[in-house]
């Protein structure tokens, strides 16, 4: 049964753990609080940013639709009036004249060309031609010339070779009555309106704004370099997974051209071969979101600081009342320790066997078990104690003690200082032969220990050991009755000449 130290200390150990669990509790509610706070925070921000990033696609989109297709109807207009009207000197100059008058209106016009079946330029809203230009080696001339469609194409950026200036080809085929091959209208688009264009929107500085034909092909990129324009996007995820799947869409991914992570948003147009992207970097979306969690961090670490300081003194006044009672309880045990253990050899005492003995007793009654005893004892100790003296003496007992211990193989089996040089062994459910055995054993690991001693016929230490076993026969001993009996062949096996077993193991 606990004491009642222990029943008045343990209420304040339970004091001290609840206060501890209580502190932990809250510091992890906050904290957990904080970083739940912070990722809801961090998925709104992302969410904001995919429908800003989205939105700005789509109006980026309809820029780019209405501006080719501006452009577009400026040709189809033209094609129709030199495929209707001809190309006469009258007819050349009214069309000059509107081209001219198309190309002041329409602010991303560089200019407008009416190219012949040979690639010689026709007419165009230019002052004045260069001499002996041809455009048959362009790549817009080429696909109208062998593809009888007579839809718009739209080709790679060129450098115009009027203007020397970076454009973007919008042509469409002209044919003859017969429906042959008869040239080419041709609007180059300023790749330098786009370029201004998209530098008029408040994007972080790592953004993107990205204007691509549907192949991959880049035509114009926001940060501005010419040494990427006709690089091929076509392995990026954009064009090679996400747009096969859907038309328009948003995406976290690096970019080909820079390797800097971004949200993008991309849109197919409908009406032209063209994709329009725009894109954040992920830093720059992040950065107020991560400003406010360090606000947050160090408003949380200052609130964890309080409580742990207030947790520190709840928990160290709970201590410093149990100090006294936990030294207390302390001594308590130590003097419980002592009452049952032999100080010299750590074995247990005499107080210690008396209440074993009786339980071991009814123990083996109840389960009809040998109960074996060995007494044992140190031969001619006290002729080593006057030769060696009392130290030695002490170091002879504790590691004749060490070595009974030893010998105690089971959890059951108890080794005991039965007093002075004398030693018990307690072993619960062995027989006669048993404990004989163990007996034998521990003779022989006193003689290894080769403690000299000249007063012995061996010259070291030896014991002398005597066995009783006692099995359940409808007489139940007393505890006496079995020490005495184990004394009694102790006592014989040192009439029979000491360092030996009574009786003798079989």
């Amino acid at each position: 049964m606990p004491s009642l130290l222990e029943s008045f200390i343990r209420p304040r150990q339970s004091l001290q753990r609840l206060a501890f669990v209580f502190v932990v509790l809250v510091i992890l509610s906050i904290i957990g609080l904080d970083i739940w706070q912070a990722w809801t925070a961090r998925r709104e921000t992302l969410r904001m940013a995919e429908t800003t990033t989205s939105n700005l696609t789509r109006s980026l989109a309809q820029h780019a639709e209405d501006v080719f297709e501006e452009a577009d109807l400026v040709l189809a207009n033209v094609v129709e009036r030199v495929e209707t009207d001809g190309t006469s000197h009258a007819q050349l100059e009214r069309l000059r004249r509107l081209l001219q008058g198309n190309v002041a209106s329409l602010a991303q016009l560089n200019g407008l060309f009416v190219f012949d079946r040979n690639g010689n330029w026709l007419v165009t809203s230019e002052a004045s031609e260069p001499p002996g230009v041809n455009s048959t080696d362009r790549d817009y001339f080429t696909f109208h010339k062998n593809n009888p469609d007579s839809g718009v194409h739209i080709g790679p950026v060129i450098r115009s070779r009027s203007t020397g200036r970076l454009v973007l080809p919008v042509s469409r085929r002209i044919n003859a009555p017969d429906g042959s091959f008869a040239g080419v209208a041709l609007a180059a688009l300023r790749v330098d309106y786009f370029r201004r264009f998209y530098d008029g929107f408040d994007i972080d500085g790592q953004g993107a704004i990205v204007l691509a034909l549907r192949d991959g092909t880049l035509l114009v990129r926001r940060p501005f370099n010419e040494t990427v324009i006709g690089s091929s996007l076509a392995g990026g995820r954009i064009f090679s997974e996400l747009m096969p799947q859907a038309k328009a869409g948003t995406a976290t991914l690096h970019s080909m051209v820079d390797g800097i992570e971004r949200l993008y948003g991309y849109q197919a147009l409908d009406k032209y071969p063209l994709v329009v992207e725009a894109a954040q970097s992920r830093q720059a979306i992040l950065a107020p979101w991560e400003a406010n969690i360090y606000r947050s961090a160090y408003i949380v670490a200052l609130m964890i600081f309080t409580m742990g300081i207030f947790g520190i003194v709840l928990i160290r006044q709970i201590r410093l009342g149990m100090r006294a009672e936990a030294q207390l309880q302390e001594a308590h045990r130590e003097l419980r320790k002592l009452a049952l253990q032999d100080g010299l050899t750590g074995l247990a005492n005499r107080r210690r066997l008396d209440q074993a003995l009786p339980d071991e007793i009814a123990r083996a009654r109840r389960n009809g078990k040998t109960l074996g005893l060995i007494m044992l004892d140190i031969d001619h100790f006290k002729g080593y104690n006057d030769q060696y003296g009392h130290p030695a003496g002490d170091a002879c007992i504790k590691a004749v003690g060490r070595a009974i211990q030893m010998c105690a193989g089971r959890a059951g089996d108890l080794a005991v200082r039965y007093g002075g040089e004398e030693f018990l062994m307690l072993l619960p459910e062995t027989d006669a032969q048993g404990s004989q055995r163990i007996a034998a054993h521990i003779l022989q690991a006193v003689r290894d220990l080769n403690i000299p001693h000249t007063g012995n016929q061996k010259g070291i230490v030896t014991i002398s050991a005597g066995v009783h076993s006692w099995r359940p026969d409808g007489h139940e001993p007393g505890a006496e009755e079995l020490l005495q009996a184990a004394d009694q062949a102790l006592y014989a096996a040192k009439a029979g000449g000491r360092n030996r077993v009574f009786p003798e193991p079989a």
